[in-house]
């Protein structure tokens, strides 16, 4: 089973236990000075140990003055960094693991409060378009120090005991720049022609080679394809065809494995794919790129089924299976599938929680966070499961992602959870969630958390809503409450209660089935365009209001391009700043901030989008009946997946 995934591999000298590879991810994980943290060691670790063949650690910055990415990264521009790396390499290799370093300079795609407020270093005078930071083009001096200081660090790397080096010429960062048309517009002898362009990463892969022999493996990382053509520019930006190129040359200097990849920051969707994106999407980017060179060729595309990854390989579309999210949600996915436990595994849904922690984990006191694994970058503070619950009942009442996720762990911990679940089904808001078009990988959290439940033989109670009298017979030891939420109603707002004003629930659970109706949708929350866009697929025709300045306020921007991009072509009106004064029958009044105008609407249906509330029937008597009370997910407050999942956890853990 799996033979050609679980066979051996070779990237230069490195020897693998696996085609297994996870590619490299941002966890905010380091030191503030650089360092590699106890943090970085135990998630690397883990990852190891879940039986990962090659282990690529995030980008490491080679400038310590002008390149970080952002506080807590690792550093691999001094000397003083080494024992830290050397620890690192040491615990990957003590679970028989490859480690391999990537090192970087982020160039226009960097922030400038983080490398001393001076301009971000580019190959042109020209800010990244999604970025907007000050940018300078670099000089030839300055050129020539940075590929310094990229050979150095890979010799520290060496020196450390790592196993190899990944130049990261991917993702719009520096060396990309170089490689891009889009973003190099010099006219010297680093612009203009693809070998010219190429003379940046020629230059650090011939210099590391020189410095660290041939027995060192060096990888590259290329976008060989930027997509530039998804955000208006099909002419525009490094293609297939010069990326093909470019991993040829790299062969030529002796570069010993090619990680294919695609996308930059502008194209971020086609780098770091939102829900919508399929498996396998882009894995033709990595096949090109094979039919080309002799090296070995990772490659990457959303890759989540072992069954898939081994077929692959076996197809020669590529030599080695990428992926980090994947790694991410589920450090253990290599043991589960040698061991044939591919129903444990925890696949990653594509919700981009990660990216949007990381992203935004210098402004908020959030790290980088997986959206289904509350294990993930904390490790060291969850790694000793005590095993104390005595087989005491704990009942939980509601078996959605919190409900679940509580009775997973406190499973392992030796307690009994019994789960009452007053529906004929386990998954809670989650199957809601899963109906909305291209939001089909929710189901695979909800067949991992239906695995959990029967790995662990778990007391699950449907169509049951337990009376005061039932529970107290049970003489838990706690009892949590994880019952969800229900949709907002405004009461205050004349006109709610009509039999054409319907909520999501309505439309998500099926009770009401709407086609070549006229609907208005109001709210704009990720639920309501989630649900125009189900109406609008199923043949009405649909509007959509929200009261705020922008549709979709608040939410993620990657997720929210994704779901507009699909969203636009069905032709449905958005109106912002539309505020909900009334309504009656079909007929929505609003209020259009800008002029103070009033405009009425006609509909056959209404969905009032307007966010949710917890479900409070139980939790005041439950409270006054029994000392250990917890109170989960919606139920204590609304929230995302990450939400849910982490009350449960966090709650069972301490309990």
């Amino acid at each position: 089973m799996l033979k050609h995934l679980f066979s051996s591999g070779r990237i230069g000298t490195m020897e693998t236990r696996n085609r297994i590879v996870m590619t490299a991810m941002g966890n905010y994980l380091a030191n503030p000075d650089g360092s590699v943290s106890d943090k970085d060691i135990a998630f690397y670790g883990a990852r190891a140990k879940g039986g990962v063949g090659v282990v690529i650690t995030e980008c490491a910055f080679v400038d310590g003055e002008r390149g970080r990415g952002n506080s807590h990264q690792i550093s691999v521009a001094d000397d003083r960094f080494i024992p830290g790396l050397r620890q690192l390499a040491d615990e990957v290799h003590h679970y028989n693991g490859k480690i391999v370093v990537q090192i970087y300079h982020p160039g226009r795609q960097g922030i400038s409060v983080l490398n001393g407020n001076l301009p971000m270093m580019a190959p042109s005078d020209i800010e990244c378009p999604t970025v907007h930071q000050p940018t300078t083009a670099m000089t030839k001096d300055e050129i020539s120090e940075l590929v310094e200081k990229f050979i150095k660090a890979a010799v520290r790397l060496k020196n450390a005991g790592i196993d190899g080096v990944e130049v990261h010429g991917a993702h719009g960062y520096l060396i990309h720049e170089f490689l891009s048309p889009r973003a190099n517009k010099r006219t010297d002898e680093y612009g203009g022609s693809l070998e010219n362009r190429m003379r940046f990463l020629e230059e650090i892969v011939t210099g590391i080679r020189n410095e660290c022999g041939k027995e060192f493996p060096m990888l590259v990382r290329l976008s060989v394809e930027e997509f530039a053509d998804t955000v208006g520019f099909p002419d525009d930006g490094l293609q297939l065809p010069e990326g093909v190129k470019i991993a040829k040359r790299l062969e030529q200097l002796g570069v010993d494995a090619i990680d294919v990849s695609s996308g930059t920051y502008e194209t971020m969707n086609t780098a770091w794919e939102p829900t919508s994106f399929e498996q396998g999407w882009k894995i033709h980017l990595s096949e090109a790129v094979k039919k080309e060179v002799s090296i070995p060729v990772i490659g990457v595309a959303v890759i989540r089924d072992p069954e898939y990854a081994d077929q692959i390989i076996a197809e020669g579309k590529l030599d080695f299976v990428g992926s980090a999210r994947q790694h991410f949600a589920d450090a253990e996915w290599s043991n589960k599938a040698k061991e044939g436990r591919i129903h444990e595994i925890r696949k990653c849904i594509s919700c981009l929680h990660c990216m949007e922690t990381l992203m935004g984990a210098d402004q908020t006191p959030i790290p980088c966070q997986c959206g289904i694994n509350i294990e993930a970058g904390r490790e060291l503070e969850f790694g000793d499961f005590r095993e104390d619950g005595k087989g005491r009942v704990v009942a939980v009442i509601g078996a959605g992602p919190a409900g679940l996720e509580a009775a997973r762990i406190l499973a392992e911990r030796k307690f009994k959870p019994i789960v009452f679940e007053k529906t004929n089904r386990l998954g809670g808001q989650l199957e809601y969630a899963s109906k909305p078009p291209n939001k089909e990988k929710i189901n695979w959290l909800i067949d991992y958390l239906k695995a959990q439940v029967e790995k662990f033989d778990i007391d699950v109670r449907l169509n049951t809503a337990p009376t005061l009298e039932e529970l107290k017979a049970l003489n838990p030891y706690a009892v949590f409450i994880a019952q969800g939420s229900a949709p907002v109603i405004p009461h205050f707002i004349p006109g709610f209660d009509g039999e054409t004003i319907l909520t999501p629930i309505d439309i998500l659970s099926g009770k009401v089935s709407l086609q070549n109706k006229k609907v208005g949708v109001i709210g704009s929350g990720m639920t309501g365009i989630e649900v125009a866009h189900l109406l609008a697929e199923e043949g009405n025709k649909v509007s959509l209001f929200e009261m705020a300045d922008q549709i979709g306020p608040g939410l993620y921007f990657q997720s929210l391009i994704d779901v507009m991009t699909h969203l636009g072509p069905l032709g449905v009106p958005m109106y912002p700043k539309h505020k909900l004064l009334a309504l009656d029958h079909g007929k929505a009044s609003f209020e259009e901030l800008d002029t103070g105008e009033t405009k009425e609407f006609m509909f056959d249906y209404i969905i009032l989008s307007l966010g949710t509330k917890p479900n409070t029937e139980l939790v005041e008597e439950i409270q006054s009946n029994f000392d250990n009370v917890r109170i989960l997910g919606d139920a204590a407050k609304p929230g995302r997946i990450r939400d849910a999942m982490e009350t449960g956890y966090l709650n069972a853990y301490a309990l």
